[in-house]
């Protein structure tokens, strides 16, 4: 038979999902401190790629030897 404790029965514990979340760590360089389920739009995501590809070809047009 097993002995069981006699010590004070506690209930569950609360767990701070934003000090063990690593997205949220404040010595994460560049990070924008959002509410909870906040989502960024898709136009910024749609512009990044029109800017990189417009980079892209821009920099290959200073590459002699193209057609």
């Amino acid at each position: 038979m097993a002995a069981q404790s006699t010590g004070p029965q506690t209930g569950a514990q609360a767990v701070i999902k934003n000090a063990t979340d690593p997205a949220r760590r404040p010595d994460v360089f560049f990070r924008v401190r959002r509410d909870e389920g906040h989502q960024v739009s898709a136009w910024w995501m749609i512009g990044a790629f029109v800017l990189v590809s417009a980079g892209v070809i821009a920099l290959m047009s200073l590459v002699p030897g193209g057609a």
